[in-house]
């Protein structure tokens, strides 16, 4: 039986019987995809669909949904992947306890079980494998660790699964494997993935081996826990020699945080990898546009404080943020005379020019908290699946920018005009990402700390899990931005909003979210997802930010005050 679920407005989360159904749609999307349709996001036993308004409206798409198959493939068309793993975990003798085992029963029970994968999550190429073993079901642990070794493998209810990086994490920890599990150097860089079929095999004490055999023109020893600036994925091109040839932009101070984004790298989510990308997505397109770039460059994401001096002649642009922007010349200027030049301070959204030597110089944000800096021909570091954002959670993408780095730039695109402020944008202004609601907070739009910011909403997919006065609370208050908010999501500190459908603490199983989903931990005080959430939770949402005000959330500061208003009434799925 099919339940359509609203997930935002532009997503549906779909709950079916089990995870075999799941995994079945999940499929069928992928070999029959519809037009106006996303990536699906597989769970234990629900369908996160994404899709375009545009080109297909929530109900067609719920009806479309209802008429799939929900029977999986012939397993004879599944791939068979073995881990070898060495049976030494820290939990190994606890979880064995729990289950009335002996250890050597535990490892034999493991290894003789059949491993299907289905769904991806929590980090790119954590896959949950399901077995052919009802008996083997291990509670998590009650505290979970801070830090867990990349190829932990471990239980989890009725799951395993191996940690493709060190991570948090509250499994329990029943071996290790070197098997590369994930590795972005190869055309399919996780090992596993939904349907797949998994053997885990027993190793003697010793190291251990990779999983085999290793897919063409891949080292198995090589695997890594994410990207870096140095390294791309297999077919991606590389710099294009910008800093070879000395033209480029070197980070004389970083300020709070600075990284290289641009709008992500969607299309892999079935991998356990988020889109990521500029949380301020109209004003990274801003920029471009100002300095002639493809909407889709590469760029600088600050969070105030920044500093860049220009390697050869550069055009720059600054969107975003609020905030006091400085160009201080260099030492002599292109007729190298060492006459004085004043300081310059470009308008929100203007191409300016950097003469080699120059020094771009940005103040903290007065209101919004980030700053996107475009530069002519685009940040040119490898690309990492496709792209070359930064993800903090995932350690995707080039490392987060350090003074002294000089980062490449790329040649310009042809017949693309630089265009004036008054063609883009402007900084402060919201735009058609961000527009369409009242309520917004002064200066057009952008948020600043101690004024409130209201927020449109939709509920579902888990607002059954609260009641009326749970909802009240949720919109009856201001929240405030705590200081520990970052990409991954805002944390919020208010009068806590308690559940009603704890079910004496049963867990909800894990399920695609999407950015701006509001999830509800069991202390009762929100968590809105950013760009870099994880791709599955176990915490019920009880409603997500609409698409178009995402950016704005984005720009939220710590101390800023949110308040909820609901564009959609209870019960209100397609």
């Amino acid at each position: 039986m099919i339940r359509v679920l609203t997930a935002r407005d532009d997503a549906l989360l779909i709950e079916l019987d089990d995870l075999d159904q799941a995994v079945a749609l999940y499929e069928s999307l992928t070999t029959d995809p519809l037009r106006g349709v996303g990536v699906p996001v597989p769970g234990a036993r629900t369908l996160l669909v994404p899709f375009r308004p545009s080109a297909i409206t929530a109900q067609a798409l719920a009806a479309e949904l209802r008429t799939r198959p929900l029977e999986r493939r012939a397993t004879s068309a599944a791939r068979t992947v073995e881990i070898p793993v060495r049976y030494d975990g820290e939990d190994l003798a606890e979880a064995a306890e729990l289950l009335g085992w002996s250890t050597d029963e535990l490892v034999r029970r493991h290894t003789a079980a059949a491993w299907t994968v289905g769904f991806v999550g929590f980090a790119p190429g954590f896959a949950y494998l399901t077995s052919d073993d009802p008996e083997l079901v291990v509670p998590r642990r009650a505290s979970p660790r801070t830090r867990v070794p990349a190829g932990s493998v471990a239980l989890a209810g009725p799951y395993s699964g191996v940690y493709p990086r060190e991570s948090p994490g509250g499994w329990q920890l029943v071996g290790r494997t070197d098997a590369p599990v994930w590795d972005v150097t190869r055309d399919r860089p996780a090992l596993m993935l939904p349907g797949d079929e998994v053997r885990f095999v027993p190793l003697p004490a010793g190291p251990t081996a990779p999983a085999g055999p290793p897919e063409p023109g891949t080292d198995p020893g090589g695997a890594t826990a994410g990207g870096s600036a140095a390294g791309g994925t297999a077919g991606d091109s590389g710099s294009s020699g910008g800093a070879a040839r000395g033209n480029g932009v070197e980070v004389v101070r970083v300020g709070v945080q600075a990284l290289v984004q641009d709008l992500g790298r969607p299309g892999s989510e079935g991998a356990g990898v988020s889109a990521s990308g500029a949380l301020d997505r109209p004003s990274l397109r801003a920029a471009n546009c100002a300095v002639g770039n493809p909407s889709d460059a590469a760029a600088i994401e600050s969070v105030g404080g920044l500093r860049l001096r220009a390697r050869g002649p550069q055009v720059l642009a600054v969107t975003g943020a609020a905030g006091d922007v400085v160009v201080r010349p260099g030492p002599g200027g292109p007729d190298k005379t060492g006459a004085c030049r004043p300081d310059r301070r470009p308008r929100p959204g203007e191409p300016f020019a950097l003469d080699d030597g120059d020094e771009l110089r940005l103040a903290p944000p007065t209101r919004g908290v980030r700053v996107y800096v475009a530069v002519r021909g685009g940040i040119d570091v490898p690309p990492v699946l496709g792209s070359r954002s930064t993800d903090v959670l995932a350690g995707l993408g080039p490392e987060p920018l350090g003074a002294g780095d000089v980062l490449p730039v790329g040649v310009p695109a042809r017949g693309l005009p630089a265009a004036g402020p008054s063609s883009v944008a402007a900084t402060g202004t919201p735009g058609d990402d961000r527009s369409g609601t009242g309520g917004t907070p002064p200066s057009g739009g952008l948020p600043a700390v101690g004024e409130v910011t209201e927020l449109p909403i939709v509920l579902g997919p888990r607002d059954d899990w609260f009641d009326d006065a749970a909802l009240t609370r949720l919109t009856g208050q201001d929240w405030v931005v705590t200081p520990r908010s970052n990409r991954v999501g805002l944390r919020l500190d208010g009068e806590p909003v308690a559940r009603v459908r704890d079910k004496e603490g049963a867990e909800l199983p894990s399920e695609g979210c999407v950015t701006g989903a509001i999830q509800m931990p069991p202390d009762g005080l929100p968590v809105l997802f950013l760009a870099d959430h994880p791709l599955t939770g176990g915490y019920p949402v009880i409603g997500a930010v609409v698409a178009g005000h995402v950016p704005l959330a984005g720009q939220l500061p710590a101390g800023a005050r949110v308040r909820f208003t609901i564009q959609n009434h209870p019960g209100g799925t397609p």
